[in-house]
C-alpha cells in the first residue's frame, strides 16, 4: 500500500490536493506510455515467435503446458510476452465460478525473463520458435494483441477444450496470417478424442485423472482433427512446426525459421502415488472385499444387510447430484449427457431409503434393484473412464442389486433375513 508522506504543517486541504495531482500525474503516465504502446509501428528488425512451455507437476492447472506469444523489436527496445493464462485466485466466488466455468481469464504481458525463473525452478521446458511473419503480418498481430490487452478487451471466457490459452495464440496468429498460413494437419484427424488426449497428461496424476473423467460428458469423446487437438500447447508447437507461409513473392517457406530450447526440463524421478494409495487399487480392494462380504452373508447368513446398500448408493446418489450440477451450470458442454450418471443416478438419494426402508415391499425392492441394475449394465458399456473405477466400482453395486433381488424371488421357500 502507497503512504503519501507529508510534512506535519501541511494542511488537510493542502494534502488532499496533493494526493489529487499525483493521482493525476500518475493516470495521465499510464495513459501516454499505453496510448504510445498502440500508435508504436514495429520495425524491419522486428521478430515474432512462439513460446511454449512444457507440463509441470506443481498443480492441475500446469498440467498441460502453456503457450505465449512473444515479440520482440530491438529498435524499440521492445520485449513483450503476451499470455491468455492469467486468472485471480481472489475472485468473488472463485470455486462457483470455477465450476461454472465462469471464471475469468484474462491477458497479461510481461517480459519472458520475469517468468524464466519461475519455470525453471518448477523444471519445466522452454521452447522458442521464430515465426516466418512479414512486417505487414507482424504490425497486424501486434496491433491485434495491443488491442485485445485493453481493460474492456483482456477478459475473456475459458473454455477447456475450446477456448484456452492455447487456443487464443493459434487463433491470433492464423488471423494475422490469413490465407497464407497452410497447416497439413488441420483437418487430418488425430485418432484420438478430447478426453484421450487430456488422459495422456494426467497418467502421473491418477486421482485428477479420475475426478475429471468422472466430470466431463459424451461431447469429451469426440474424436479431433489437427485442429481440435491444437487445445494443447505442445499440439500448436507441433503442428505450426510443420506450417508452411506463402511469402508476398509467392515462395512458400517454412512457418517455423528456428526452433531452440531455451530451458531443458530434467530428467528426475517423478514422485509417484503410493501403491496402496493408487485409486485403481483402492477401488478394486474394496470391490473385492464388498462382493466377498456382501456373497458370504447371504450364502451363510442369509442375510442382506440396509446399513451397505444405504451407505453405497447414498455416496453414489451424492456423486450423481455433484455431476448433475456440473451437466446444468456449466455453459461449454464438456459436463454434459455424461454416461456415468446411468450408475452413479442422482436418485439413489433418497430412493434407497424408499426401497430399504422399514416399510418396504417386495414390488419396490423388485422395481428399485431391477432398474437400477439395467442403469448400471448400460452405463458400464457407454462410459469412458480409465483405470478401475468404471468396471469395479458399478459392479459392485450391481452385486448388491442382484442379492436384493434374490430374497424377492425366494420369499415364498426360503426367505432372506434383511437386517438394518
Amino acid at each position: 500500500m502507497n503512504n503519501w508522506v507529508v510534512g506535519d504543517e501541511q494542511q488537510p486541504g493542502n494534502r488532499s490536493a496533493t494526493r489529487f495531482v499525483s493521482l493525476l500525474v500518475v493516470l495521465f503516465l499510464i495513459v501516454n506510455l499505453h496510448s504510445s504502446s498502440l500508435a508504436q509501428q514495429l520495425t524491419p528488425s522486428s521478430r515474432v515467435s512462439l513460446i511454449t512451455y512444457g507440463p509441470g507437476d506443481d498443480d492441475i492447472s500446469s498440467s498441460f503446458g502453456h503457450t505465449e506469444i512473444r515479440i520482440i523489436d530491438p529498435a524499440l527496445g521492445l520485449d513483450r510476452d503476451y499470455s491468455y493464462g492469467g486468472f485471480d485466485y481472489r475472485a468473488d466466488y472463485f470455486i462457483l465460478k470455477f465450476l461454472r466455468g465462469t471464471l475469468p481469464y484474462f491477458l497479461s504481458v510481461h517480459n519472458l525473463y520475469q517468468v524464466m525463473y519461475y519455470y525453471q525452478q518448477t523444471n519445466r521446458s522452454i521452447r522458442e520458435q521464430q515465426l516466418a511473419l512479414s512486417l505487414t503480418q507482424r504490425q497486424k498481430l501486434f496491433s491485434a494483441l495491443e488491442t485485445n490487452y485493453l481493460p474492456e478487451n483482456r477478459e475473456y471466457r475459458y473454455k477447456f477444450y475450446y477456448d484456452n490459452c492455447a487456443t487464443r495464440p493459434r487463433d491470433m496468429i492464423v488471423e494475422a496470417c490469413g490465407d497464407s498460413l497452410s497447416i497439413p494437419s488441420r483437418s487430418r484427424m488425430t485418432g484420438k478424442s478430447y478426453r484421450d488426449w487430456m488422459n495422456d497428461y494426467l497418467n502421473a496424476k491418477p486421482w485428477y485423472q479420475l475426478g475429471m473423467n468422472l466430470a466431463i460428458g459424451w461431447p469429451a469423446n469426440e474424436q479431433t482433427d489437427g485442429w481440435r487437438a491444437m487445445y494443447l500447447p505442445d499440439q500448436v508447437h507441433d503442428q505450426l512446426a510443420k506450417s508452411t507461409i506463402k511469402l508476398a513473392n509467392g515462395q512458400i517457406v517454412p512457418f517455423v525459421q528456428g526452433d531452440q530450447t531455451l530451458f531443458a526440463a530434467q530428467n528426475v524421478f517423478r514422485k509417484q502415488v503410493p501403491i496402496f494409495l493408487d485409486p485403481d487399487v483402492v477401488f478394486t480392494v474394496l470391490g473385492v472385499l464388498i462382493a466377498v462380504f456382501t456373497i458370504r452373508r447371504y450364502v451363510v447368513a442369509g442375510k442382506v444387510d440396509r446399513w451397505l446398500d444405504r451407505l453405497l448408493f447414498t455416496v453414489s446418489g451424492f456423486l450423481g447430484w455433484f455431476l448433475l450440477l456440473l451437466w446444468l451450470i456449466r455453459d461449454d458442454g464438456v459436463t454434459g449427457w455424461n454416461p456415468t450418471l446411468l450408475y452413479l443416478m442422482p436418485l439413489h438419494l433418497p430412493l434407497i431409503y424408499w426401497a430399504t426402508g422399514a416399510n418396504t415391499t417386495a414390488h419396490r425392492r423388485t422395481f428399485y434393484f431391477g432398474g437400477t441394475a439395467l442403469l448400471i449394465v448400460l452405463g458400464i458399456f457407454l462410459s469412458k473412464i480409465p483405470g478401475s473405477f468404471d468396471v469395479v466400482f458399478p459392479l459392485t453395486l450391481l452385486i448388491r442389486c442382484v442379492v436384493n433381488m434374490q430374497p424377492v424371488r425366494e420369499a415364498y421357500r426360503t426367505p432372506a433375513r434383511i437386517e438394518q
